[in-house]
């Protein structure tokens, strides 16, 4: 390995795949390496994303070789004609390719227990392994990662690029692998993440600088926005745990008046599983009505393990015969205030919760566009509602986006005003 006394460890991340490139697929990958890679104490100097073809995969593989100390290529290990990275890399490296019983066991094993008998000879492919080769184990595939060194030390490694398998590949026996292989020259990295929802990046960074004039030193931080929110991550270097610990806390408290409207705790970082904590821990019931998120927030608290404690069921009321059928929505409130309106997203959560012996009870209803809009309520415009106990607190916002985004941030804006809701943040309307 190159070890030249270097002060961090450096790689270059190759993703492979012609999908990529096109825009059919989005490289979630590459990002997520990036991220795990950072909070290891590895330097990401470059990513590249290349075709599916021989002369491109060898050239990002050398180049990287030349200055990286770890290059992690994603992609192209299937057994499918286009999947080359795994012939180019072990011609590239000057290793044969051989076929590994072991691997070839583990494949037909797996056919077997799926019921699927005798898997085709195409995949005797996944079986070559070049000559040398640290085999990763795979938990969630057949294709195994691969790692071997290139001439001038370069640690290479080769994963698929299934997500599912790259992060169970990576977070076993490759996190093994790096901790050994580097160990002396991956300083301690402690990040500290806070979830925020509800206020933009602009006005969030502008607070955060008022309290923090000067930076948060030795804790580097970062803005990492998206449709649903914003979190800002602290970063320590070279400090001991208890150090850190120690920072997070001056820096929670320096900030707690600016972030305490806005922050929510969630391990995975979705606020659904934070909604569902607090349900849990209050012993309260949810029901939930949609109508232009068509199912969306039913979907993200059914994603979080353990829903169904909390969850008693919902109603996607699209038309308004079913907001009035089925929900009982007032009919005469329908027609005199329309359907997106306070008065129906108020009726939406409350009846929910009464129908379905819930509560609380979340109800959304906006105009998602592209089309449907007018001048009092242009595309974007969503009312929605929670509802605790009997009572309920309703608000209105025009979201920024296309159809996709807005109904994202009513999601988001739903389950936060829920959340705010059980934690007194905010008290009922009526």
């Amino acid at each position: 390995m190159s070890s030249s006394g270097k002060a961090t460890v450096g790689a270059t991340v190759v993703t492979v795949g012609d999908e990529l490139l096109l825009g059919q697929t989005v490289d979630t990958n590459a990002a997520w390496l990036g991220r795990e890679l950072a909070s290891r104490g590895v330097r990401v100097l470059r990513r590249w994303t290349v075709a599916d073809d021989t002369q491109e995969i060898r050239s990002a593989v050398a180049a990287a070789t030349r200055d990286a100390d770890l290059v992690v290529v994603t992609g192209g290990l299937g057994p499918t004609p286009d999947d080359m990275t795994r012939d180019v890399v072990a011609e590239l490296l000057g290793l044969p390719l051989i076929e590994d019983h072991d691997v070839l066991d583990r494949i037909r094993a797996r056919y077997h227990e799926a019921g699927m008998g005798k898997p085709p000879e195409s995949t005797r492919r996944l079986a070559q392994v070049p000559k040398g080769a640290r085999k990763l184990t795979n938990p969630h595939g057949t294709a195994p990662g691969l790692a071997m060194e290139a001439e001038g030390g370069a640690l290479v490694v080769l994963l698929p690029g299934i997500p599912r398998e790259l992060r169970g590949i990576f977070l076993g026996d490759l996190d093994a692998l790096l901790s050994h292989r580097f160990g002396s020259r991956l300083p301690p990295v402690h990040l500290h993440l806070v979830h925020t929802t509800g206020i933009p990046e602009s006005r969030l960074a502008q607070r955060v600088a008022e309290k923090l004039p000067d930076g948060a030193a030795p804790a580097s931080l970062a803005f990492l926005p998206d449709v649903r929110g914003v979190d800002l991550r602290f970063t320590m270097h070279g400090l001991s745990e208890a150090d850190a610990e120690d920072h997070v806390r001056v820096l929670e408290d320096t900030l707690r008046e600016v972030l305490e409207p806005w922050r929510f705790e969630a391990g995975s970082g979705d606020l659904a599983e934070a909604v569902a904590a607090a349900l849990r821990m209050r012993g309260k019931l949810l029901a939930v009505a949609e109508s232009c998120t068509g199912g969306l927030v039913m979907k993200r608290l059914t994603d979080v393990p353990g829903a169904s404690d909390v969850l008693v069921g919902g109603v996607v009321a699209y038309a308004n015969e079913v907001k009035a059928g089925v929900l009982g929505v007032d009919a005469v409130v329908l027609a005199r205030e329309g359907a997106v309106s306070e008065a129906v997203a108020r009726g939406m959560a409350l009846e929910v919760a009464h129908s379905l012996h819930a509560d609380a009870g979340i109800g959304v209803t906006g105009v998602a566009g592209p089309g449907g809009g007018t001048d009092a309520k242009p595309v974007g415009t969503v009312w929605y509602a929670a509802a605790l106990d009997g009572r309920s607190v309703t608000k209105m916002e025009r979201f920024p986006g296309d159809r996709e985004s807005v109904r994202e941030r009513a999601g988001q804006a739903a389950l936060f005003l829920l959340l705010r809701l059980l934690d007194g943040r905010i008290s009922p309307d009526d």
